[in-house]
């Protein structure tokens, strides 16, 4: 594995909001993406009291290679989270929420109904809150579009020819037919995807991808640098220079991407309420 590179290094920073929020987490007995995937950005996004919650617990039932969220044996759906998490975005006086999942391949709907009881608390709730949902590939559109949230996220994640090394459960025609049927359900639903670099795709390959997400009418894309969580994921094929995020960004752009965030520490949910307002 490449030696990380200086503009990687992030300096140790904490806050009163950062404590708040963990406090806040644990009292509500909630889960992040945050902290289950060892997201770079978390002080940050603590520190201005935002975060992804994750529901329908903390295993997921595949095993990606890339992925720090644990897998194994899936726990119970709890009914009492909805009103946990809405209780949370209240208390936190949140605007923006993103609200995401392990994957459920267990449960016949991939836990959209589960989705679904999530945004309809949150709306009762807090109904001046804004929801962004990150769901998995098999999350059936029909029940989680009930209650529309503002936008629903799809990570395509790697490039196709990756697949079989990085999601070895997953399909890459499969992922971009989630964004394209969510269109097809409402065309008026903002649509957001994202891939990581470093894993040893190709220039061109990346390109690619992009026509493809476009295809698939895609709306918003992440652009972030991959990290390994650990010795026994996926290895750092190669870091990426901050310029060559600077370089796709423009070139997502020009090709039709309504909204764009590319750099190193970019991740799916990172400034997710900015986007939103950038593309109103």
């Amino acid at each position: 594995m490449p030696k990380k590179p200086d503009w990687l290094q992030i300096p140790y920073s904490d806050s009163k909001n950062s404590e708040l929020m963990a406090e806040l987490l644990k009292e509500h007995k909630l889960n992040t993406v945050c902290i289950e995937a060892d997201c770079p950005n978390r002080r940050e996004c603590f520190s201005e009291k935002t975060a992804t919650f994750m529901i329908l617990g903390t295993n997921c039932t595949r095993n990606c290679n890339f992925c720090n969220v644990k897998s194994g044996a899936p726990f119970p759906v709890d009914d009492k989270e909805p009103e946990r998490v809405a209780a949370a975005v209240k208390d936190l006086s949140l605007k923006y929420v993103v609200i995401t999942s392990v994957t459920r391949d267990d449960l016949p709907d991939g836990g959209a109904a589960h989705f679904s009881n999530v945004l309809k608390a949150i709306h009762k709730t807090a109904p001046g809150t804004l929801v962004e949902v990150l769901i998995p590939d098999l999350t059936s559109l029909g029940i989680l579009t009930e209650k529309p949230p503002a936008v629903i996220s799809h990570n395509i994640e790697t490039v196709e020819s990756l697949y079989a090394a990085v999601r070895p459960d997953a399909g890459y025609d499969r992922s971009l037919n989630v964004l394209r049927n969510i269109k097809k359900l409402d065309p008026a639903m903002v649509t957001k995807s994202g891939i990581m670099l470093g894993l040893g795709e190709s220039r061109d390959e990346v390109l690619k991808t992009f026509d493809d997400l476009l295809d698939s009418c895609c709306d918003v894309l992440t652009i972030g640098q991959y990290l390994s969580p650990g010795r026994h994921h996926y290895r750092v094929r190669e870091y990426i220079k901050p310029y060559i995020f600077d370089e796709y960004g423009d070139i997502a752009r020009k090709k039709g991407f309504r909204f764009v965030a590319s750099g190193p520490f970019v991740r799916s949910s990172y400034k997710a309420g900015m986007a939103w307002d950038m593309i109103q």
